[in-house]
């Protein structure tokens, strides 16, 4: 039996398009947060569980707060050029989501080391949290910001791209 197919990776001169993936693995991992502390109730943390918690981790310790870099270093900056107040109200609460998202996540990570390394301790309360909080961030942010993007010229689209291609390929 063959793997399912990969989505086709976005195109980096679409920076909303490469953060519309990101949030698709958000979801993704977010709820594998709840799947996995139900697996463990089951199985314990065996070669799966340690598997799924490794890729927990990888996912939220490097690729989230890249995600959040692009927006609150290039995107909502950009964004905020066009003066619209309603949108700059919203920016203003994701961006102080991202800081209580960050404190959800640091409650899980001791969780996730353990189980990546083979045992497992009672789940913490916070991952219900976790796996709601971070897809409805990733949705707000979808539908109250990244539609404003369509207004920025194609010279910011271009630096917000190249910006989000530097931090991800820096050594």
């Amino acid at each position: 039996m063959r793997p399912p197919l990969q989505p086709i990776a976005p195109c980096i001169d679409d920076p909303i398009e490469l953060l519309m993936a990101c949030h698709e693995k958000v979801r993704r991992f977010a709820s594998l947060t709840v799947k996995l502390r139900d697996h463990l109730t089951r199985k314990g943390p065996d070669i799966q569980a340690q598997e799924a918690a490794q890729s927990i981790l990888r996912y939220f310790n490097i690729a989230a707060p890249l995600h959040h870099d692009d927006e609150e270093s290039d995107l909502f900056p950009a964004l905020r050029q066009l003066g619209h107040e309603a949108l700059n109200t919203s920016m203003a609460a994701l961006e102080a989501q991202h800081a209580e998202l960050a404190m959800l996540w640091q409650s899980l990570g001791p969780w996730l080391q353990a189980i990546s390394q083979g045992t497992a301790h009672a789940p913490p309360a916070t991952v219900d949290d976790f796996a709601l909080a971070y897809p409805a961030h990733a949705q707000r942010e979808e539908d109250e910001v990244y539609p404003f993007a369509s207004q920025l010229a194609s010279a910011q689209i271009k630096r917000i791209s190249d910006a989000m291609v530097a931090r991800r390929t820096a050594s």
